[in-house]
């Protein structure tokens, strides 16, 4: 043996020289840090490539989807067995998961061996055999009684199709099990357990035992669960032993090769097939073509042959033959060991990179002699630095593949800096003295925007594939109670044709004298008899009141060739002090501003028709005449309410004195609406707002209009549909978020119908529903953000934001975290997505149902077996939300399929409505009508 003084002397004299002729010779092996670099962008081209649908079959990696749909959340809990069989023994375990306040995992395990004969023989025995193995660990515990979910993991080459189908492509390790290849393996296993139970019971008349098998997996998934259990920013699964591979979660959107794109999906990369389609060419040297040619699998898995423990210490072996035959080491003398293939293990280079107290170069010594090799002090150096050389490039190649991973995982994420986590497994990882701390050094350096944690997996193939069982366990549990209480908020046909009957029979009430003040749809005339007919022409104002702001609207309208309407229009304030003011005060600044528009118009002293669209609640005994009943919206003006708010208007124009106004008309939104469409589609007989609030007007028949005298003609009616409900009517369909709703709303009891349609009142439904989940378990790892204890911090306007199609998860995460959910995930994202379609959907369809009472009702009118009707339509709901209409639609032609009903959006319906109004009642004035 080398003494360790002689040995530091050595070192100091001759290492130096030694290592630099060792790099000089082995030049090609060493990759800088710009060619390590060019790989990760050659690697990510490829994850492309095996994403995408046409080129997938070209692809060397392959990524294949695993149907692993999440990691570990830490709230899963049970018994859970697995099945780990990847040679020639395999292990049956329990795995026990506690989530009571603190994780826990207890395993218990036994070893079963696989005969030769079995490996060899028929796929049936050898499945049979498993079956009785998985009966003595059971019975052994006693729990054969027990159906417990069972995970698999079954490291061979498959191709999965759901989380528990998996079919296998080709046996290796050894096995060669007739009738297996191409068959699915858990298919195999239940075959097998179904036979055993037969004959169990026939034999010894009771019943054997039985599992559910829910997953198969590989154990680089494993991996990746085992770890995720403990740090649940880990989603990415590494294997450097034997072998190597990595899987990693990935957004389904990108994902080409399964249906949906929404969530996200773990894949196995089968890594180790980079470079099989040449792109690793130009880096392989002479060494890895000579290791390539001598394996059992010529031309493939080439990026494992380049870092993987079944080569690495081949490939130190080859390289010290022919630094031998050149007279390099050894003094140019070879041993029948050290020609043979396999007899320098990677084991061996673990032992010699050893740097503690020289460690590493008396073990170089023991190895070099027990290959029959004398080694001087310079011939261990060199083999150290072989070692080291061999090794280092196999953790930056994997480093290389591992920083394209990350960047494509920060780019899903949209993050300026990833924070994630690496599980780790495999004896290459484990075992070798330095591959860990240079494969974390290089990661670093190619991805410093990524801060990446590496943790080793602790029996990752056993725990990983019951972990991963107990995800799908959790998933599926949380799913139905989910859905059951999201179930409460969906609505079935018989429901909504319910919702439409109800609704006709509130609107004859309403319509009725005797029941009229009894009815919760209260049918307002608005003594608006006729929708425009073309013929209307003249100059028009129109005053448009009802907030914070007013307009004030000049409105030409032409007929002939010139027909049209051209409008002017200017904004003016309404100062607090003269909303909580008196009357006079208020309706004085408005005269004043009209005085103020007319001279910017150049229209000073003029006396035009106006039209008032005045947005407060109204009652009306003529068209150019409304009591104001309450006020809302923040006004308080005295000596307003119970008093003509037309009359109040012209007291102010005759205190001015400046001009005259003939005030003709005074109508709500909902009116200008079916006005504005109206003049361009004379088939316009209905107004429908659906925003802030919800409403709906069209034209009755008078005969029926039992408030207002005379038979003949028609009359437009301003429905008020939203307090439809108030009285019972909608009880069985309210739910108990829309309950708390209307509990903590400014009017309880009331505006029911509009409580579960409109833009007020949907982000709170949703907020509700999201509190709910939250406080189960359901969401957000049952964390709750202050923030959205918040009353109405979740705006309706983010429900049109989140459903919509071009909007990336990691935007609605964006939503969320705005929200104070800074740790919530992608699985929350989706939820709160469904919550939302689900609300939404809802909302939709019970104003789908309110329409088609309403065209429903004038088809009847008019005893008409097809009706063709336009509703016009405004509001921020209906034009903003991306499905909002659709479904509207969908389900006004499923309940009144007599009816050809088309959709018109409305531009400025409040303005521009009002001047219509005024037009056509001064042409029915003009025809004496």
């Amino acid at each position: 043996m080398i003494a360790s003084h002689l040995l530091a002397y050595y070192l100091a004299e001759l290492h130096h020289d030694q290592v630099q002729k060792v790099d000089r010779y082995l030049y090609h092996l060493r990759l800088p840090e710009e060619t390590l670099m060019d790989v990760s962008k050659r690697f990510r081209q490829e994850m492309d490539r095996g994403l995408g649908r046409d080129t997938n079959p070209t692809a060397a990696v392959k990524m294949l989807p695993t149907f692993v749909r999440s990691t570990p959340d830490g709230t899963e809990s049970g018994d859970f067995l697995a099945l780990d069989l990847g040679g020639t023994n395999f292990r049956v375990l329990l795995v026990k998961v506690s989530a009571n306040g603190k994780q826990r995992v207890e395993m218990e395990n036994q070893i079963y061996a696989i005969p030769e004969s079995l490996m060899r023989g028929s796929g049936t025995e050898l499945f049979d055999h498993i079956a009785e193995c998985l009966a003595n660990f059971l019975e052994k515990l006693g729990i054969k009684d027990k159906k417990l979910p069972l995970g698999f993991t079954f490291s061979f080459p498959c191709q999965q199709t759901k989380l528990d189908e998996s079919i296998l492509v080709s046996w290796t390790k050894g096995f060669k099990s007739s009738g297996v290849e191409g068959q699915d393996v858990v298919s195999l296993l239940r075959n097998a357990i179904r036979r055993r139970r037969r004959e169990w019971e026939v034999r010894y008349q009771m019943q054997d035992f039985d599992i559910d098998i829910v997953a198969v997996i590989n154990d680089t998934v494993g991996t990746m669960m085992t770890c995720g259990y403990d740090d649940h920013h880990c989603e990415i699964g590494l294997i450097v032993g034997t072998g190597t591979n990595a899987c990693y979660m990935e957004e389904m959107r990108h994902l080409e090769l399964v249906e949906g794109d929404e969530g996200r999906m773990c894949v196995n990369m089968e890594w180790g097939a980079f470079g099989d389609d040449g792109a690793l060419d130009d880096l392989r040297t002479d060494f890895d073509r000579e290791i390539d040619a001598g394996s059992l699998n010529p031309g493939k898995q080439l990026f494992e042959k380049m870092i993987s423990g079944m080569y690495m210490g081949e490939l130190v072996r080859l390289i010290l033959v022919k630094m031998a035959r050149e007279g390099i080491v050894f003094q140019g003398h070879t041993t029948p060991d050290l020609l043979a293939t396999g007899h320098f293990q990677t084991s061996f280079v673990s032992a010699i990179e050893n740097e503690k107290d020289n460690e590493g170069l008396l073990s170089a010594e023991r190895i070099l002699k027990d290959l029959g090799l004398n080694p001087s002090p310079e011939d261990c150096v060199t083999t150290q630095r072989v070692c080291q050389i061999v090794s280092t490039r196999a953790a930056h190649l994997c480093a290389a593949s591992l920083a394209a991973v990350l960047r494509q995982i920060r780019d899903n994420k949209a993050a300026e800096r990833l924070r994630t986590t690496i599980g780790v497994d495999g004896s290459v990882y484990k075992n070798h003295p330095q591959f860990a701390r240079r494969l974390h050094k290089m990661v670093r350096r190619l991805v410093p925007d990524c801060d990446v944690r590496f943790l080793r997996s602790e029996d990752g193939s056993g725990k990983g594939a019951a972990m991963v069982t107990a995800v799908a366990y959790r998933l599926a549990k949380q799913q139905a109670e989910r859905q059951s209480i999201l179930d409460t908020l969906r609505l079935g046909r018989e429901q909504l044709v319910a919702v439409k009957r109800r609704l006709l029979e509130e609107m004859t009430r309403g319509l009725a004298r005797e029941t009229h003040s009894s009815a919760a749809v209260k049918m307002l005339p608005t003594y608006v008899r006729s929708t425009p007919d073309g013929t209307e022409r003249g100059d028009f104002l129109a005053l448009d009141l009802g907030g914070t702001n007013f307009r004030v609207l000049l409105v030409r309208v032409r007929q002939g060739r010139r027909r049209g309407v051209e409008m002017h229009n200017k904004i003016y304030a309404i100062p607090q002090d003269l909303m909580q003011g008196t009357g006079e005060e208020l309706f004085d600044h408005i005269v004043h501003c009209i005085a103020d528009f007319l001279e910017y118009m150049g229209m000073r002293g003029v006396s035009l028709p106006l039209g008032f669209t005045f947005s407060f609640p109204c009652h009306q005994t003529r068209l150019n005449q409304g009591i104001l009943l309450k006020w809302t919206k923040g006004f308080r003006a005295s000596g307003c309410e119970g008093e003509d708010v037309v009359t109040l208007l012209k007291d102010a124009i005759h205190r001015h004195e400046e001009f005259d106004l003939d005030v003709v008309a005074v109508v709500n939104d909902t009116v200008g609406t079916m006005m504005t469409c109206g003049y361009d589609d004379p088939r316009c007989e209905v107004g429908l707002i659906v925003g802030t609030g919800t409403n709906a007007c069209y034209m009755e028949e008078m005969r029926n209009v039992e408030l207002v005298e005379g038979n003949a003609g028609l009359m437009c009616i301003n429905m008020e549909w939203g307090a439809f409900g108030d009285q019972g009517e909608l009880d069985e369909f309210c739910t108990e978020f829309d309950r708390l709703v209307d509990e903590r709303s400014s009017n309880p009891g009331k505006q029911r119908y509009e409580k579960m349609i409109s833009g007020m009142y949907l982000g709170e439904i949703v907020r509700n529903v999201l509190l709910d989940f939250t406080a189960k378990g359901l969401l957000f790892r049952g964390k709750l953000s202050e923030r959205l204890k918040t009353r109405g911090i979740f705006e309706t306007k983010f429900l049109s934001q989140i459903e919509s199609d071009r909007l990336a998860l990691r935007q609605v995460r964006t939503i969320l975290q705005h929200l104070g959910l800074t740790s919530s995930t992608c699985e929350d994202s989706i939820l709160v997505k469904e919550v939302c379609s689900v609300v939404s959907r809802r909302a939709a369809q019970l104003c789908g149902a309110g329409l088609a009472a309403v065209v429903d009702k004038i088809r009847q009118n008019r005893n008409l077996n097809h009706l063709q009707v336009t509703v016009g339509v405004d509001g921020t709901l209906y034009k903003l939300h991306p499905h909002f209409s659709t479904v509207l639609r969908e389900t006004l032609r499923d309940l009144a399929p007599q009816c050809e009903v088309t959709l018109v959006q409305s531009e400025d319906g409040s303005g521009k409505g009002a001047a219509l109004i005024t037009a056509v009642a001064c042409r029915l004035r003009e025809a004496g009508l």
